[in-house]
């Protein structure tokens, strides 16, 4: 039993979301401070506002984080790795200049969308943080690949510590939702810092675009699932907030962000253990069946009691924690969070299809079921947000199961060795 015991702590995999949930827990003592803060200093509709704002700067950074350059260097072999570099530090900096630009364009037009002219200034403020991420994110990609996530955790931790620590101060100075926008700006030295430290590569000087269609192809999948993905986490705001007031946009927002929120750091940090972890065996089929089925095990381990628990006890430390103006949105919270269960299985299941260079099939199950999810909640809109938030549940409960399944039976049921391009 010890031997047992020993060996589980001893797997790479165990370490990476061990040292990532040790940056999350010191995130979420934080985040409590902070959203104590923000509860009782923002109004409702300030609270509509955040959300809007964390709906477009989440959206630009499907593109930059998580279907950006990292993915192929990620997954990428040790001989074609060299080629890549410098072509995906000069492709960061088009695509986060891009995105930057037009951020700043749609900044009026989204304003006139939600009839509130408060928002140009935040939007336009905020995309200044997509201009400090060529500066780090080739560094980011190699520590990744190299499984030294202790790296990626304190990165996580010191962001997390600048960030919310300016959060609560401007929060306490009245400054609305510049409170929100400021400390994003600010907290990216902090990305900077950590990785340029820990990577000593640094490109060659030469502008050069070589083997660009080698990113390109890889990337446009997880690029697709990602976008699908924000789509169906966002989704649920941006009819709210359209169909309903802003006020009860805030209160969704609220039970999301306290609900499901902390189940979603942790769904989030597996995922990001998880890819190089399979990717690492992914040349030999009953290797990489063990890494997927202990990635999934170890995701039930941390995910199911994390979110039966805070569905439990959300009657109790919601008015205590947050005030008891925010009871109304405790069935929110609970139907949200208990969404949470079967969404980290899906996900690992999609890294699988990644790993395996079967992209195209995630993207096309994502879709499928962001078509689903979308047409759900514009017929739950006409009723309340009550109606809404259990038809994300309900979907959530029967379709991710069965792509988890199906994913499954068809890697793992080729008779042959996989082939690796």
């Amino acid at each position: 039993m010890l031997k047992k015991v020993k060996h589980l702590f001893s797997d790479k995999l165990v370490k990476n979301i061990g040292w990532l949930t040790a940056s999350q827990i010191f995130r979420r003592i934080i985040r409590i401070a902070l959203v104590v803060v923000l509860s009782r200093s923002l109004t409702t509709e300030e609270y509509g506002l955040m959300a809007i704002l964390f709906a477009i700067t989440d959206f630009a950074n499907v593109f930059i984080q998580k279907g950006g350059i990292a993915p192929k260097l990620i997954q990428s072999s040790k001989e074609d790795l060299s080629g890549l570099l410098n072509t995906a530090y000069w492709t960061n900096w088009i695509l986060c200049l891009s995105i930057f630009i037009f951020q700043c364009l749609m900044a009026y037009p989204i304003s006139l969308f939600y009839q509130d002219e408060k928002l140009i200034f935040p939007i336009m403020v905020a995309a200044a943080t997509y201009l400090v991420n060529p500066f780090y994110a080739v560094q980011n990609a190699l520590i990744r690949r190299e499984n030294r996530l202790k790296i990626s955790a304190i990165a996580t931790a010191l962001n997390a510590l600048i960030n919310q620590s300016l959060v609560i101060v401007f929060a306490l100075m009245g400054m609305g939702i510049w409170c929100i926008v400021l400390p994003l700006v600010i907290a990216q030295v902090s990305w900077l810092i950590v990785y340029r430290k820990n990577h000593d590569w640094v490109p060659s000087g030469k502008f050069t675009l070589k083997n660009w269609e080698s990113i390109f192809h890889f990337s446009k999948f997880p690029l697709g699932i990602e976008m699908l993905n924000y789509l169906r986490s966002n989704i649920d705001y941006i009819l709210i907030g359209r169909f309903f007031s802003v006020e009860e946009l805030g209160l969704y927002f609220f039970g999301f962000n306290a609900g499901l929120g902390l189940s979603l750091t942790a769904i989030n940090m597996v995922s990001n253990s998880v890819f190089p972890y399979l990717c690492e065996a992914r040349e030999k089929l009953s290797e990489l069946r063990k890494s997927y089925t202990r990635s999934l095990k170890i995701c039930a381990g941390i995910i199911f009691p994390l979110v039966l628990l805070q569905s439990t006890i959300a009657p109790v430390y919601v008015p205590i924690v947050f005030g008891e103006k925010w009871d109304v949105a405790i069935p929110i919270l609970i139907i949200i969070c208990l969404s949470g269960l079967p969404r980290p299985f899906a996900l690992v299941s999609e890294q699988l299809l990644l790993a395996v260079d079967r992209g195209m099939d995630g993207l096309k199950w994502n879709i499928f079921f962001t078509t689903l999810l979308v047409t759900g909640i514009v017929i739950a809109s006409q009723f309340n947000i009550v109606v809404v938030a259990v038809v994300v549940l309900v979907l959530h409960a029967i379709l991710l199961p069965i792509f988890t399944l199906a994913v499954s039976k068809s890697v793992f049921s080729e008779k042959n060795e996989l082939s690796i391009s």
